[in-house]
């Protein structure tokens, strides 16, 4: 059965999300920040203190990637890197108080890109489509971590079965 990109749930999201970046990041050129430096930014106010692994993980890069990222986030003064009070070979990473203003003006261009992709949407629906995809997005991080614990023929076993329903 072939799956209309227009209908499927994964070209959907992905064609959104594509879209959604396009529209902030044209809005955002004023503020002189590439796509990963404000993303690390955004994560770093909403988890202070994690280090460049988890924000690492969190970007879907490798933390060597985020290196440079993060220090040229450092050398324009928006973020520290600060030791770790549990370990002390390993840092955190903070904003610092030069951050606060970018990140606002950044939420407010966020908020202008989110009401023209809303556009004349039902707060109603609005509402159901950000529960809907926050359940989607659960269920796959369990579905991650069953597959994770399961040995692959088990997998391969449980595929077979349901393509047979």
């Amino acid at each position: 059965m072939k799956t209309d990109p227009e209908t499927s749930l994964g070209f959907l999201v992905s064609d959104v999300a594509r879209l959604l970046r396009k529209n902030f990041l044209r809005r955002a050129q004023e503020i002189g920040l590439s796509q990963a430096q404000w993303q690390a930014l955004a994560y770093l106010s909403i988890q202070p203190g994690i280090n460049q692994v988890t924000l690492a993980d969190k970007l879907e890069i490798q933390p060597i990637s985020l290196v440079r990222t993060i220090d040229r986030l450092q050398e324009q003064g928006l973020v520290a890197r600060e030791p770790d009070p549990n370990d002390r070979r390993a840092v955190q990473l903070v904003l610092t108080d030069k951050a606060q203003p970018l990140l606002d003006h950044m939420w407010d261009l966020a908020a202008d890109t989110r009401a023209d992709a809303m556009g004349d949407v039902p707060q109603a629906e609005y509402e159901a489509l950000i529960t809907a995809l926050a359940q989607i997005k659960q269920n796959l991080i369990s579905a991650e971590g069953r597959l994770v614990a399961e040995p692959m023929q088990d997998v391969s076993a449980r595929r077979r079965r349901s393509c047979r329903k």
